[in-house]
């Protein structure tokens, strides 16, 4: 991500991260455009139909994946209709998303802000008129991830494969499937936009790693599947920005990268819950006029602007901001620790380290290389658990997530 965004107005600022997401890229895409090579998939001990040379093989994954997208409902949640926070403030009602199913026993995968807080959830599968009863499994709102258990019959259950979002390419062919508006089962497409980028959850922290497209995003399609040639799901589509107006697409998308949604998974079906790691700072990307304007000693890093009380970083020592000053349109607080590596590898901005931390497990350790007072110094952190948002608001008066001066990047 463009260090030039660190102490500029937030690029995410009008996100939609609501009920949303299809992709809309090209009205035909050619067989050479999409791939022809043909690809056998297997899903829990049952083996998928490959997908083969064809003239359309959008129409291919369509067909083979499109029953597995389910048209999700949900009562009790914040409604996307009516300018509703999409976040989930602005009151409650019925809400409709998208997901996709996993495996034959039932498990859908699908945004948090999708069912956070419903009271009953109901899926309908292809052109079927009937609802099924789901159940909430868990949710992580850090990554606006969700498990659904599906009360339906095998045979009513066409899995979709979760694939290596490592693998993705920028420009790689996607397909999306969803429901737009509430218009079921609509298939769209497009690329891969970029990659790495970093989307802030329905929390205090951000996602990492995710996948940008030109994905026509629309309300309804959250939730739902985001697929690569080879008919696997490479990301969850969860948010867009909508260029400060409206709330449709204005072809940029983002979408929760595969990988993360395989480790999501794998605790909420083990536990109910997942576990992240915590370093318990935020902080700011330094870019040359930053550097500049506060008359730094460094060429690059992240410069601290606050410290959790009682987190790993506090209890290593690390120190935060104490001065606000004005810089580049922006507020941020001066006299903090400026971190200019991780583990002997230069850090370069903020984002660097909450993908690291997000990499990371609790009890594993950082050797952060920081300048204090134009000295450097190493600092060994081990980090925590994350804590419930609320524990990990700072106290004092640094810009808050969304105002200017503060980037992608509090609570890590």
């Amino acid at each position: 991500m463009n260090q030039t965004s660190s102490f500029r107005q937030m690029i995410l600022a009008a996100m939609l991260g609501g009920l949303v997401v299809a992709v809309l890229g090209f009205a035909a895409v050619s067989a050479g455009l999409i791939g022809s090579t043909e690809t056998t998939r297997t899903i829990t001990g049952t083996t998928t139909a490959p997908v083969s040379e064809s003239s359309n093989l959008v129409n291919q994954i369509y067909e083979r994946d499109g029953d597995g997208v389910g048209f999700i409902t949900a009562s009790g949640v914040a409604s996307e209709s009516g300018g509703m926070d999409p976040f989930g403030g602005g009151g409650s009602g019925t809400a409709t998303g998208s997901g996709f199913v996993i495996d034959t026993d039932g498990h859908m995968v699908t945004n948090d802000h999708v069912v956070s807080g419903s009271e009953s959830v109901t899926v309908r599968f292809g052109n079927s008129d009937t609802s099924y009863d789901a159940e909430v499994m868990g949710t992580d709102p850090s990554t606006d991830l969700a498990l659904l258990k599906v009360d339906a019959p095998a045979d009513k259950l066409n899995p979709l494969e979760i694939g290596d979002s490592d693998q993705a390419k920028v420009g790689d062919p996607v397909v999306a499937i969803g429901n737009p508006f509430g218009l079921d089962r609509t298939v769209t497409t497009g690329i891969v936009s970029a990659l790495q980028r970093e989307i802030q959850s329905t929390t205090a922290y951000s996602i990492s790693d995710v996948i940008q497209t030109d994905a026509a995003i629309n309300p309804g399609n959250s939730g739902g599947p985001l697929i690569n040639a080879d008919g696997q799901v490479i990301g969850v589509n969860s948010q867009i920005a909508t260029g400060g107006g409206g709330n449709g697409s204005v072809g940029i998308g983002f979408a929760v990268p595969a990988n993360t949604v395989t480790d999501v998974v794998e605790q909420l079906k083990e536990s109910g819950e997942v576990t992240h790691a915590f370093l318990g700072i935020s902080g700011t990307s330094l870019d040359e006029q930053s550097i500049e304007a506060l008359n730094l000693k460094v060429e690059g890093g992240v410069l601290v602007q606050e410290v959790t009380e009682g987190g790993p970083a506090a209890e290593a020592g690390i120190k935060g901001g104490e001065t606000p000053v004005t810089v580049e349109g922006g507020q941020v607080l001066t006299g903090g620790d400026v971190i200019t590596g991780v583990n002997g590898d230069r850090t370069t901005s903020m984002e660097d380290v909450v993908a690291l931390v997000n990499e990371s497990e609790v009890g594993d350790v950082f050797e952060l290389t920081i300048d204090r007072d134009g000295q450097t110094e190493t600092v060994e952190v081990t980090l925590g658990e994350r804590p419930s948002e609320d524990a990990a608001q700072p106290d004092s008066g640094a810009p808050q997530p969304g105002e200017p001066g503060l980037p992608p990047g509090f609570g890590q």
